[in-house]
């Protein structure tokens, strides 16, 4: 089950339709009439978001209550226009679909830049495992960082089932591209040098870097972006990469002979997160609870092979789809939470070593 090349571009797409958007029942607060003229804005990661977000949160939560909900692109972690907006008190949004170190990095001071939810209890968000949930955010998605190979390339030999694999150019010779970040390449380094997931964090520094050292001549590409990534897997560029997974199954769809390594996988969480301030967090509120239903985080695999955080979801997504998302149990088991409060206090120490060894 760790190595799997999926057939994402000829799946069997979802039967269970949106028969579930028009029967949740909402509270009576949030009736059509006495929501004339809300409006709520919530920043997202665009692209296939923006456009699968629409259809089943945006728009059926809209029809629902009467409140709109504009979804907006923005920067990859954009703490600091939320920290901006905040301050000053003038909201363009009110509130972001945001990663976990954002989070801590928003409310590690005196005054949080986010509102608690007050959610925990809530029968819509309780059945969320307690890993999804922090008290500043409810997680939505969560995504996987994997080993992704050229199937091609391995014919008649045996294939990379691990970082270990990946780490031993002797018996799995190719062609190979690295992140050019120490997030995640490091973790990476510490399970091919035979750390158990469980032991990965703290991460010893001076280990992952002596297993980088041996593999560094091998590298022949390191990649700074995701379109990078799916081009290379396209073309055959490289035979191996670590990535997240997004990019091998668009490849995939795609028609390109790719294989994904589940197993040690390293994931992260992204999350409702409600600003601090805003006059319409009560709106926010009733959206998160609309849109951690299962049926309706179940729709979002008609788009992408979502990270639901519902485990009830799987109810609902065909066997030959949940096998490819993040958290179907076999995927999630195996891998390996992002270490968040790690991150946060040590980013810029490995950054800088991560780019003197890059010179070195």
């Amino acid at each position: 089950m760790s190595i799997r090349q999926t057939g994402w571009s000829r799946r069997t797409l979802l039967k269970a339709g949106a028969a579930g958007a028009s029967t949740l029942a909402m509270p009576a607060i949030w009736s059509p009439a006495r929501a004339q003229n809300k409006r709520i804005v919530v920043r997202d990661d665009g692209g296939i978001y923006t456009k699968a977000y629409g259809e089943v949160f945006y728009k059926p939560f809209t029809a629902a209550t009467g409140i709109e909900v504009v979804g907006v692109q923005a920067n990859a972690e954009p703490t600091a226009q939320i920290r901006s907006m905040v301050e000053a008190r003038s909201y363009t949004w009110d509130m972001a679909k945001i990663s976990q170190p954002a989070i801590l990095m928003l409310t590690g001071g005196d005054k949080p830049m986010l509102e608690k939810h007050g959610l925990e209890t809530d029968p819509a968000v309780a059945s969320i495992p307690k890993q999804y949930i922090s008290e500043y955010g409810v997680g939505t998605n969560v995504y996987s960082t994997v080993l992704a190979y050229r199937t091609d390339a391995f014919k008649g030999r045996k294939a990379p089932a691990s970082w270990k694999d990946f780490y031993d150019v002797a018996n799995f010779p190719g062609r190979r591209a690295l992140r050019k970040h120490p997030f995640d390449t490091i973790e990476q380094a510490l399970m091919a040098d035979g750390v158990p997931t469980g032991e990965v964090y703290p991460c010893d520094l001076d280990r992952a870097f002596r297993a980088l050292d041996r593999i560094k001549k091998d590298i022949a590409v390191f990649w700074t972006s995701g379109a990078q990534v799916e081009q290379m897997l396209l073309s055959g560029e490289v035979d191996m990469i670590p990535t997240w997974v997004s990019r091998p199954q668009a490849a995939i769809a795609a028609g390109a002979p790719v294989g994904i390594v589940w197993d040690q996988n390293i994931w992260g969480l992204d999350n409702w997160a409600i600003l601090a301030g805003t006059p319409n967090a009560d709106a926010c509120r009733q959206f998160i609870k609309f849109a951690s239903d299962p049926k309706r985080q179940a729709e979002l695999v008609k788009y992408f092979p979502a990270g639901v955080t519902q485990p009830d979801a799987f109810k609902y997504i065909d066997s030959k789809i949940a096998a490819d998302c993040p958290t179907f149990p076999a995927n999630i088991e195996h891998g390996v939470q992002i270490n968040a409060d790690y991150w946060l206090k040590n980013q810029q120490k490995g950054l800088e070593r991560y780019n003197a060894w890059l010179l070195s």
